[in-house]
């Protein structure tokens, strides 16, 4: 039992580990659109500074002087120029799937003191990587979706009504899905570009997100169009998983390495306990002809079996351990999960999870079960 409860803590801690590194992988892409969408362009913005390199910016007014750059190099393009620049440079690539316009503004919201953003795509936008709660993807215009966070503040739910305000003008639209997004701390909404155009006609986009063909490398693709648009009025970037991630997921792995250790440590004491305890039969064995071979695959069998029936159960526990933690994690930060976060787990995963017991079993067992093997069988005998 001993051995069965130490085996089962390390077990467990490995199905748990890989639900969650798994989970948060899926979290990460879904907030980031890494995998469907991991280019973005951004246009020049309206009479401010545009960015052309890390700490470098210009005006509209042009290049400050000295700077090598021709004059008017700051002088940025009109909306419906700069559109039409970035669609045919993203034509003109051949790893270009697709890509779609999205402006961001800010809204007023009825019911909510402050400004929420407002993110409208110009065309089919389903594709881009936002993962469903409830509801469904905003099929028309004065149709939006919405973070937990926003219905929690609003108290309002998929199905109901809402009212925004833009430029002055009110445009009552309807919430029709809960989307998994946390831009805005969960205030923000997602609409066809037909919502705003109605109060704001001047609408234009500020960035294009773009989806490659299968077998692109994002950064390779991302050189081409930004090259051809030239990085004085456009940023041409390549959405990455950052840092964040790897730190997140070298944590649990100590973590988990820590507890598969403890749980080695308990089945190494059990296995030198029991040895020792049979350290007599162990030379009847060997004086009847048993090979060392014979004797660590002796000692092994011993917890083999323990270790089994511990990852058996421990896939199981380490789900529901899974299933229970990470909506604890998102109530915490405000925010509700999609199912693809919690499906975590894959068949060929859950049956090498189900052997983690048996390998741990083994590897603690080893030690113990070579001391065994090369116990001289005189001194076996003469421990009785």
């Amino acid at each position: 039992m001993v051995t069965l409860a130490a085996i089962l803590l390390g077990a467990t801690a490995v199905t748990f580990a890989v639900g969650l590194s798994s989970s948060l992988y899926q979290v990460l892409t879904g907030l980031r659109h890494t995998a469907a969408a991991p280019v973005q362009v951004q246009l020049p913005s309206s009479g401010g500074f545009v960015r052309i390199g890390p700490g470098r910016q210009i005006g509209p007014g042009g290049p400050p002087a000295g700077s090598g750059q021709p004059p008017g190099a700051g002088q940025q393009p009109t909306a419906a120029a700069a559109q039409r620049t970035v669609t045919a440079a993203l034509r003109a690539q051949p790893g270009t799937l697709r890509y779609v316009a999205q402006a961001d503004q800010q809204v007023g919201v009825a019911g909510l003191s402050q400004q929420v953003a407002v993110t409208a795509f110009r065309g089919n936008a389903s594709w881009i990587g936002y993962e469903m709660i409830s509801g469904r993807w905003y099929t028309g215009p004065d149709q939006v979706d919405v973070p937990t966070a926003f219905l929690t503040a609003t108290g309002k739910a998929v199905g109901d009504m809402v009212t925004i305000t833009l430029g002055g003008k009110q445009i009552p639209v309807r919430i029709v899905g809960q989307v998994f997004d946390t831009e805005n701390n969960g205030l923000d909404m997602i609409t066809g570009w037909q919502t705003l155009a109605s109060a704001d006609p001047g609408l234009a986009p500020d960035q294009y997100d773009v989806g490659l063909r299968p077998g692109t490398a994002a950064n390779a693709y991302a050189q081409e169009p930004g090259t051809a648009l030239g990085n004085a009025y456009y940023f041409v970037n390549v959405r990455g998983d950052g840092t964040t991630f790897p730190i997140v997921t070298g944590l649990i792995g100590t973590l988990t390495l820590m507890l598969t250790i403890m749980a080695g440590l308990g089945v190494l004491n059990t296995v030198v306990l029991y040895t020792r305890e049979r350290v007599h039969d162990l030379g009847v064995f060997k004086a009847v002809g048993m090979t060392p071979r014979q004797i660590i695959a002796m000692v092994v069998c011993w917890v083999a079996g323990t270790g089994l029936v511990a990852g058996l159960i421990a896939v199981p526990a380490g789900i529901v351990l899974h299933h229970y933690v990470l909506p604890v994690m998102a109530a915490a930060a405000g925010a509700g999960l999609p199912a693809v976060v919690l499906n975590a787990y894959r068949g060929p995963e859950l049956v090498a999870l189900a052997l983690a017991g048996i390998a741990i079993a083994v590897a603690a067992a080893l030690l113990p079960a070579s001391w065994a093997a090369a116990t001289r069988t005189a001194s076996a005998l003469h421990a009785e």
